[in-house]
């Protein structure tokens, strides 16, 4: 996996977890053309070979903001064309991000606005610092969230409470998050990236191939009727039934010990 990116950080802090820090703090960790390259780049890498890796966090450079979203200074004065051409790399960046084989959790260090609170949508769930801040505000900018967010925010929050933030554009804060259904755990800014790697690392020594497939089953099950949904997770299931993990997971508890888990 590739680590000299322009703008992000890429770190192993344990041995099956990836660290992906947003690296702008000059410009509030704000997405430009290059961002949306490397972080396409970065999921690409991963959709194709994890290296063993387990689980992805995702946070901001510094203690106030975690993304500020597309850097308007970059696009003021782009072309039509100039724009799209943008945006098509931010969605791909996206589909990719959401197509990431192992879960990805959100470390939101701070405020999280416009594409930058899409790309915590994206995410497989979200702790966030008690003074984290968000918001949907592109309708504010004139046009309207396009990484995601018309679909993400109502399956978090409810459609009614989506409709508010997404009409309104006004910010909304860590504890109203939690409260709503957006953020799963809010932490003070000192034990946030503690508290993440914790569940970061229960979730690494976990059966990797039943992550990736409970993974890949709810995917599919959150879009479609609970017939079809039902019928992927069999099929998700059934994935495991031959693998060396689900053999070393029951003779672990019958043995009284923590299992091995190897992937295979």
């Amino acid at each position: 996996m590739r680590t000299d990116y322009e703008t992000i950080t890429l770190e192993r802090p344990l041995d099956n977890v990836l660290l992906v820090t947003l690296d702008r703090p000059h410009r509030a960790n704000a997405m430009n053309t290059q961002m949306g390259l490397d972080l396409r780049q970065v999921f690409t890498d991963l959709y194709v070979d994890l290296e063993g890796l387990r689980c992805v966090v995702v946070t901001g450079r510094g203690e106030k903001v975690f993304c500020a979203g597309g850097d308007l200074k970059d696009r003021n004065g782009m072309t039509n064309e100039q724009w799209q051409h943008q945006h098509a790399i931010y969605e791909q960046m996206t589909r990719h991000l959401r197509d990431c084989p192992v879960p990805v959790i959100g470390a939101i260090n701070g405020a999280a606005f416009g594409g930058g609170c899409e790309f915590a949508l994206s995410c497989d769930f979200l702790y966030a610092a008690e003074h984290a801040r968000f918001a949907l505000t592109e309708i504010t900018l004139g046009i309207m969230p396009g990484a995601g967010g018309t679909m993400n925010l109502p399956h978090a929050v409810g459609e009614r409470r989506a409709r508010e933030i997404i009409y309104t554009g006004a910010p909304f804060s860590a504890a109203d998050a939690e409260r709503w259904g957006l953020v799963n755990r809010v932490c003070s800014a000192e034990t946030l990236m503690d508290e993440v790697f914790a569940t970061a690392t229960r979730i690494a020594t976990n059966a990797p191939i039943s992550v990736r497939q409970a993974k890949k089953s709810m995917a599919v099950s959150t879009q479609v009727d609970r017939h079809v949904g039902y019928m992927f997770e069999l099929e998700a299931y059934n994935r495991m039934v031959p693998t060396e993990d689900r053999l070393e997971g029951v003779q672990a508890y019958n043995e009284k010990r923590k299992p091995e888990f190897k992937g295979r």
